[in-house]
Protein backbone atom coordinates (compact mmCIF):
# COMPACT_ATOMS: atom_id res chain seq x y z
CA UNK A 1 0.00 0.00 0.00
CA UNK A 2 1.76 3.66 -1.18
CA UNK A 3 0.98 6.56 1.54
CA UNK A 4 -0.18 9.77 0.25
CA UNK A 5 1.69 11.49 3.10
CA UNK A 6 4.73 14.11 2.69
CA UNK A 7 7.09 14.46 5.27
CA UNK A 8 7.68 17.85 4.72
CA UNK A 9 4.06 18.66 4.22
CA UNK A 10 3.11 16.96 7.49
CA UNK A 11 6.04 19.47 9.19
CA UNK A 12 4.32 22.01 7.31
CA UNK A 13 1.11 21.43 8.94
CA UNK A 14 1.56 20.56 12.72
CA UNK A 15 3.41 21.51 15.74
CA UNK A 16 5.27 19.97 18.26
CA UNK A 17 6.55 17.32 15.89
CA UNK A 18 9.88 15.47 16.83
CA UNK A 19 12.46 14.64 13.86
CA UNK A 20 15.23 11.61 13.83
CA UNK A 21 18.61 12.72 12.90
CA UNK A 22 19.19 12.81 9.29
CA UNK A 23 21.73 9.90 9.32
CA UNK A 24 19.40 7.05 8.58
CA UNK A 25 19.49 5.38 5.24
CA UNK A 26 17.02 3.48 2.95
CA UNK A 27 17.20 0.38 2.18
CA UNK A 28 13.68 -1.48 2.12
CA UNK A 29 11.01 -1.41 -1.10
CA UNK A 30 9.17 1.26 0.59
CA UNK A 31 10.65 4.56 0.94
CA UNK A 32 7.61 6.08 2.02
CA UNK A 33 5.72 4.42 5.17
CA UNK A 34 3.80 5.02 8.75
CA UNK A 35 1.98 3.65 11.76
CA UNK A 36 1.74 3.57 15.31
CA UNK A 37 5.26 2.55 17.03
CA UNK A 38 6.23 -0.61 18.71
CA UNK A 39 9.75 -0.05 20.33
CA UNK A 40 12.65 -2.68 20.77
CA UNK A 41 16.27 -2.20 22.85
CA UNK A 42 18.61 -4.60 21.77
CA UNK A 43 22.44 -4.44 21.33
CA UNK A 44 23.88 -6.93 18.43
CA UNK A 45 21.53 -9.32 19.38
CA UNK A 46 18.32 -10.07 16.90
CA UNK A 47 16.61 -12.48 18.85
CA UNK A 48 13.53 -10.16 19.90
CA UNK A 49 13.87 -8.38 16.73
CA UNK A 50 12.92 -12.08 14.73
CA UNK A 51 10.41 -12.84 17.55
CA UNK A 52 8.54 -9.00 16.59
CA UNK A 53 8.85 -9.53 12.55
CA UNK A 54 7.21 -13.37 13.15
CA UNK A 55 4.29 -11.64 14.83
CA UNK A 56 1.32 -9.52 13.24
CA UNK A 57 2.92 -5.98 12.92
CA UNK A 58 -0.82 -4.61 11.97
CA UNK A 59 0.50 -2.04 9.62
CA UNK A 60 2.90 -1.00 12.70
CA UNK A 61 6.01 0.22 12.62
CA UNK A 62 9.10 -1.67 14.47
CA UNK A 63 11.81 0.94 16.21
CA UNK A 64 14.43 -1.19 17.45
CA UNK A 65 17.57 0.99 19.89
CA UNK A 66 20.68 -1.02 18.95
CA UNK A 67 23.01 1.23 20.45
CA UNK A 68 24.12 2.21 16.97
CA UNK A 69 26.17 -0.41 16.74
CA UNK A 70 28.57 -0.49 13.88
CA UNK A 71 29.81 -4.07 14.73
CA UNK A 72 27.06 -6.36 13.18
CA UNK A 73 23.69 -6.14 11.45
CA UNK A 74 20.59 -6.64 13.83
CA UNK A 75 18.41 -7.18 10.35
CA UNK A 76 18.42 -8.78 6.82
CA UNK A 77 16.85 -10.30 3.97
CA UNK A 78 15.03 -13.22 6.15
CA UNK A 79 13.73 -11.15 8.39
CA UNK A 80 12.38 -8.36 6.19
CA UNK A 81 10.42 -11.45 4.27
CA UNK A 82 8.99 -12.09 7.57
CA UNK A 83 8.04 -8.55 8.31
CA UNK A 84 6.79 -7.43 4.95
CA UNK A 85 4.14 -11.15 5.08
CA UNK A 86 3.05 -10.14 8.33
CA UNK A 87 2.27 -6.31 7.45
CA UNK A 88 5.03 -4.67 9.56
CA UNK A 89 4.72 -1.16 7.57
CA UNK A 90 8.45 -0.29 8.46
CA UNK A 91 11.35 -0.96 10.40
CA UNK A 92 13.60 1.83 11.21
CA UNK A 93 17.45 0.74 13.35
CA UNK A 94 19.41 2.66 15.12
CA UNK A 95 22.23 0.13 13.99
CA UNK A 96 23.31 -2.31 10.55
CA UNK A 97 21.57 -4.09 8.62
CA UNK A 98 22.86 -6.79 5.93
CA UNK A 99 21.31 -8.14 2.82
CA UNK A 100 20.75 -4.82 1.09
CA UNK A 101 19.53 -6.22 -2.17
CA UNK A 102 17.26 -8.52 -0.46
CA UNK A 103 15.88 -5.67 1.91
CA UNK A 104 15.04 -3.56 -1.61
CA UNK A 105 12.98 -6.67 -2.78
CA UNK A 106 10.73 -6.88 0.00
CA UNK A 107 7.74 -4.66 0.66
CA UNK A 108 8.38 -3.04 3.44
CA UNK A 109 10.11 0.33 4.78
CA UNK A 110 13.63 0.10 6.33
CA UNK A 111 15.89 2.58 7.54
CA UNK A 112 19.07 2.02 9.25
CA UNK A 113 22.37 4.15 10.25
CA UNK A 114 24.30 1.47 7.81
CA UNK A 115 25.20 -2.10 6.07
CA UNK A 116 27.69 -4.63 7.99
CA UNK A 117 28.22 -7.98 6.48
CA UNK A 118 28.50 -9.72 10.04
CA UNK A 119 25.36 -11.35 11.49
CA UNK A 120 24.16 -10.48 14.95
CA UNK A 121 24.57 -12.60 18.21
CA UNK A 122 21.49 -15.10 19.36
CA UNK A 123 21.33 -14.42 23.36
CA UNK A 124 17.93 -13.62 23.40
CA UNK A 125 18.55 -10.56 25.00
CA UNK A 126 16.17 -7.10 24.88
CA UNK A 127 13.10 -5.32 25.88
CA UNK A 128 10.17 -4.51 24.49
CA UNK A 129 7.66 -1.43 24.63
CA UNK A 130 9.99 0.52 26.15
CA UNK A 131 10.86 4.50 26.28
CA UNK A 132 14.41 4.63 23.61
CA UNK A 133 16.32 7.60 23.56
CA UNK A 134 18.65 7.95 20.45
CA UNK A 135 20.27 10.50 17.73
CA UNK A 136 18.63 13.34 19.31
CA UNK A 137 14.93 11.87 19.87
CA UNK A 138 13.17 10.45 22.55
CA UNK A 139 10.66 7.58 20.90
CA UNK A 140 7.48 5.90 23.00
CA UNK A 141 5.90 2.37 22.10
CA UNK A 142 2.68 3.90 20.36
CA UNK A 143 3.80 7.16 19.19
CA UNK A 144 3.22 7.94 15.15
CA UNK A 145 5.90 7.43 12.52
CA UNK A 146 5.81 8.85 9.22
CA UNK A 147 9.17 7.99 7.20
CA UNK A 148 10.04 9.01 3.71
CA UNK A 149 12.59 10.45 1.46
CA UNK A 150 13.40 13.75 3.51
CA UNK A 151 13.05 12.06 7.07
CA UNK A 152 11.65 10.21 9.78
CA UNK A 153 8.98 12.20 11.69
CA UNK A 154 7.59 11.36 15.63
CA UNK A 155 4.52 12.27 16.29
CA UNK A 156 2.35 11.53 19.51
CA UNK A 157 -0.65 11.09 17.40
CA UNK A 158 -1.88 10.24 14.41
CA UNK A 159 -1.26 13.02 11.61
CA UNK A 160 -3.39 14.44 8.76
CA UNK A 161 -3.23 16.97 6.05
Amino acid sequence: MADAFMTTDLSDAHDGLRYLATDYQDFGGHLRFHGQVKTLLTYEDNTKLRAAVERKGEGRVLVVDGGGSMNCALFGGNLAKLGAQNGWAGIIIHGCVRDRAELKAEAVGIKALSSHPKKSLKRDLGSYDVTLKFSGVTIHPDDWIYADEDGVIISERELTL
